[in-house]
């Protein structure tokens, strides 16, 4: 129960003590938005690097190499558990937007700092905001700023029965920037919190970055289910992992 009290007081520490910063933040944006928009990400990055310390995590991590640096890309990594939010951004090279679930946008302050930080809102019920949505992605990243999407949709509950499908058009943003497609194999994560909710335990994690997937490289097939194709990279990952754990 310790590492979850250390790692709740941390995170509302946080979030009250970062409101001057914020402003501060807004102020350096109006006259250096670079300045601003990287010292966000390393305050966040900072925090949550925290948070993973108190948790105990053992973490290792595979290919961080492969991601190309100084142009945008397209994250696309596995998910079950909230603690693949904080374990992904807090090694994003440069500065990255989530997709997130819309109701993320009603929570104070976490809210603030994930629209300083790019992050999109989805809300599945309408498909108007959804293009919309998809078009600032778009926007985004033809500006340089990377983008990472849980093509599964939801966290897994049972990932150890395999990953949901990945919906053919968590990729759009990818297709229609020819941005590189990177993705990410998560193992373990679910056993800092959800297996044994509401205590966390210290476990050992596995993050693999896969080869970039260049989508204007692939067949016309290939092409015409992206999501499928990329579910399969990380498919191939997760069964290295299971090695790599017994």
């Amino acid at each position: 129960m310790i590492r979850l009290i250390l790692v709740s007081v941390f995170l509302i520490l946080f979030l009250i003590i970062s409101i001057p910063i914020m402003l501060i933040e807004r102020v350096i944006k109006k006259f250096n938005r670079p300045l601003a928009d990287l010292s966000c990400l390393r305050i966040v990055q900072w925090a949550f690097k925290v948070i993973l310390f108190f948790t105990g995590v053992k973490l290792t991590v595979i290919g961080e190499d492969r991601i190309p640096r100084g142009q945008a890309v397209l994250y696309v990594p596995n998910h079950q558990s909230y603690f693949d939010i904080v374990i992904t951004y807090s090694r994003c090279p440069g500065l990255t937007g989530y997709v997130s679930k819309d109701f993320m946008q009603k929570v104070p302050l976490l809210s603030n700092w994930m629209k300083h930080l790019y992050c999109l809102f989805l809300n599945r019920s309408d498909m108007k905001a959804g293009m919309k949505m998809i078009l600032t992605g778009i926007e985004y990243i033809n500006k340089g700023i990377s983008i990472c999407i849980f093509p599964e949709g939801t966290r897994n509950p049972n990932p150890e029965q395999g990953l949901l499908p990945f919906k053919e058009g968590s990729l759009k943003m990818a297709e229609k920037t020819g941005c590189p497609v990177i993705p990410i194999a998560i193992s373990g994560s679910q056993n800092i919190w959800e297996k044994h909710l509401p205590f966390i335990r210290k476990c050992e994690v596995i993050v693999e970055y896969g080869e970039p997937v260049y989508l204007n490289h692939l067949d016309k097939e290939q092409r015409k289910f992206s999501g499928a194709y990329t579910q399969s990279k990380v498919e191939e990952m997760l069964r290295q992992h299971k090695s790599m754990t017994v």
